[in-house]
């Protein structure tokens, strides 16, 4: 942004020994006093000095700015700072010229500023190329500053400019000391770092991005470690790669680069909300090892398109989780009562991911005896409430089944069937999509049945009702 004045004295002497800096000193008041009072300052005088000697400042190394420093419509800028938030590439084409051009956004912090970082041209890979993170210091020199879509200063990095990782002693902060509480937050922010603990399972929901693209949200609930204050979590165009390995209720995570917004009072009763994007990190704050897992398969579905098979299975607590397993991983015969040991890639939720890269699953027929004496854990419908949970459900069909056409948001056309059913304690609407539509088609009004992985959610008239999902099977009792 400028240079520092003693730098460029430095520079001037180097080039002009036969001056001292007295002279030069003096040079500077004489400047002054012929251009008039007010005008220049010692280093404004010092430019006109240096071009009355024929000496030019453009090889002189410029003072490094802050933050709070960088306007709209600076050049030359240089900067140190930590890195908070990565963004992905993005792709856009140039009008004027209908060329292909990539940029990258990234975030960065000094003492108690932040600011965007666009990176241009052969800068793009600089993340990749030197495996930055969240925390590392960086140095950057001849960036340049535009306006971004909200107003504020953008610090673009082009051609001429570069940036480049530093192992310079910094006074500005680290992540960890600048990480807060839940029960901490009371105000709207931007770009702060929050430790918490899940307190919901973790869901991730489709929908339609401010380009009418198709994209995924992830939301959970984070809570203080003293269970004062719990706050609700929603990430915007979350890349589940980036999703931590596991991520379940009890689980202690930092998120890096979130916005502190105020609450929606449709979704929840808190004044504030956390919100993230593409650039949220999430950390798992304790990293715990996956151990092997014995589970009762209780339903098993292959899903040939997608090469994987959805199952739902019984843990030795009596717990009911889902199991997506790619089916190369399938050797063995597993059907419907098999007890599997496995080691799962990622815990998400109920949910249990078995993929090919770093995933393990066999027969053990040996450990029959853990649930010998365990019962399916067998849900009333007064007790249903809306969750990922997956629920068993014994009841009887009140109502003819009604089967319909519905258009999805894809533009996909697919069947829909639903029906009522009851148990001593209450009714429930229950409906099944695609496969499950022909399933539930086949009931008869007084048919017993047994309800195995129906999800509840809120349905029509804000009641709740149950959905089958793919693990889901509709079984009748004689």
């Amino acid at each position: 942004m400028s240079l520092d004045f003693k730098k460029m004295m430095e520079f001037l002497l180097k080039q002009k020994e036969n001056l001292s800096a007295e002279e030069i000193k003096d040079l500077i008041e004489e400047k002054k006093r012929k251009v008039g009072a007010g005008y220049l300052t010692d280093q404004g005088a010092l430019f006109l000095v240096a071009a009355d000697l024929g000496i030019s400042f453009d090889n002189v190394q410029r003072s490094e700015s802050f933050i709070k420093d960088i306007f709209i419509g600076a050049k030359d800028v240089n900067l140190s700072a930590r890195v908070l938030s990565i963004y992905p590439i993005k792709k856009f084409i140039r009008r004027e010229t209908n060329e292909e051009v990539k940029s990258r956004l990234l975030t960065l912090y000094d003492k108690g500023d932040s600011i965007k970082v666009k990176l241009w041209d052969n800068h793009i890979d600089f993340p990749k190329d030197v495996r930055l993170r969240p925390g590392d210091l960086v140095k950057i020199s001849q960036g340049y500053v535009k306006s971004g879509l909200d107003n504020k200063p953008v610090l673009n990095i082009g051609i001429k400019g570069s940036i480049k990782l530093s192992e310079e002693n910094s006074e500005i902060p680290t992540i960890d000391s600048c990480a807060m509480k839940v029960n901490e937050i009371n105000q709207a922010l931007d770009n702060v770092i929050i430790d918490g603990i899940v307190n919901s399972n973790p869901r991730i929901s489709q929908f339609n991005n401010f380009r009418n693209e198709l994209s995924k949200s992830l939301q959970f609930q984070l809570i203080d470690e003293n269970n004062n204050k719990t706050m609700r979590v929603i990430i915007w165009n979350i890349d589940e790669t980036k999703i931590p390995k596991i991520l379940k209720v009890g689980t202690n995570v930092r998120l890096i680069g979130a916005k502190i917004k105020e609450g929606n009072p449709q979704y929840s009763s808190d004044a504030y909300e956390i919100h993230g994007d593409e650039g949220t990190e999430i950390q798992s704050l304790v990293e715990n090892e996956i151990n092997p897992i014995v589970l009762k398969i209780l339903t098993i579905k292959n899903n040939y398109p997608e090469n994987k098979a959805d199952c739902l299975a019984l843990d030795r607590n009596g717990n009911l989780l889902s199991l997506i397993v790619d089916t190369s991983l399938l050797d063995e015969n597993i059907s419907q009562n098999t007890i599997i040991e496995c080691i799962p890639s990622k815990i998400f939720g109920n949910s249990l991911i078995l993929s090919d890269d770093d995933a393990f699953i066999r027969i053990a027929t040996e450990e029959n005896e853990l649930f010998i004496d365990l019962a399916e854990p067998e849900s009333k419908i007064k007790d249903i409430q809306i969750s990922d949970k997956p629920y068993i459900i014994e009841a009887i069909v009140l109502q003819m089944p009604n089967t319909s056409e519905v258009n999805t948001r894809t533009g996909e056309l697919v069947s829909v069937t639903e029906t009522i059913i009851g148990d001593d304690t209450g009714e429930i609407r229950v409906v099944g999509w695609r496969e499950h539509s022909k399933i539930i088609n086949k009931l008869n009004v007084g048919d017993r049945i047994k309800l195995i992985g129906g999800v509840a959610t809120m349905g029509r008239e804000n009641k709740i009702e149950i959905v089958l999902k793919s693990y889901s099977s509709c079984e009748k009792i004689s």
